[in-house]
């Protein structure tokens, strides 16, 4: 009588499990009761057929009943933790929706001006005893220059009128800034701020949620300051 090796189902058919595990996190509930399916037809073969002078004992069916178990828990933890992420991103689409038409503060250096009034805003990672803003037009010509003295760490809200240093007014328009800080004559690494409004949002497997700015282009909802 042939006899069946003792290490046959824990070295091809869990491993193969295994693998497929790994590569295909996820799978259905029906591919993981066909593989236990299939794990206990070999199993119960390998016992009928096993060498009576070299017989399975206890503690190897055991064991390869465990790595089953763990084949199946982890099958189990796939689904689960895939319907944790799809009703995340589900939560997160639904924040985002509600976002839409509201202006929200984000990382950049552009500036609105409509009807001879615009916002621009910095943040400050520490306190700066001289900080400056300079507001430039498309040619990177200077409009006007802002010294605005000292600053405590955080965020710096600022109107502009539309004014230039030579007295004039700006037409409206998009305008860029560009905003300098010191401390005891040291830099301070300021990051320019900006204000957009949320036209509509998209979604996606690579970025996930994402709101798309009616000037500003598309940023990530983790990038956002403050929501108005």
């Amino acid at each position: 009588m042939s006899a069946i090796q003792n290490d046959t189902i824990s070295s091809s058919v869990l491993a193969t499990m295994n693998g497929n595990t790994t590569a295909k996190a996820g799978t259905s509930a029906s591919t993981a009761a066909g593989a236990q399916d299939r794990f206990m037809t070999l199993l119960v073969t390998q016992m009928k057929n096993q060498d009576p002078l070299n017989p399975m004992d206890n503690a190897q069916v055991t064991s390869q009943m465990a790595q089953l178990s763990t084949v199946t828990g982890i099958e189990k933890l796939n689904t689960t933790l895939e319907s944790l992420v799809s009703g995340t991103q589900s939560n997160q689409l639904l924040q985002a929706s509600n976002m839409i038409g509201h202006t929200v503060l984000t990382a950049g250096d552009h500036l609105a001006l409509n009807s001879s009034k615009g916002v621009l805003a910095f943040e400050l990672p520490s306190s700066a005893d001289n900080v400056k803003v300079s507001i430039v037009d498309s040619g990177g010509n200077t409009l006007r220059t802002l010294s605005l003295g000292s600053k405590t760490a955080g965020i710096t809200s600022l109107p502009w009128d539309g004014k230039t240093d030579t007295g004039t007014v700006a037409t409206d328009g998009d305008y860029r800034f560009k905003v300098e800080a010191t401390l005891a004559g040291k830099n301070v690494a300021a990051s320019a701020l900006s204000y957009d409004a949320v036209a509509s949002i998209s979604s996606s497997a690579t970025a996930g949620v994402q709101l798309n700015l009616s000037r500003l282009g598309t940023i990530g909802m983790n990038v956002v300051k403050e929501v108005y």
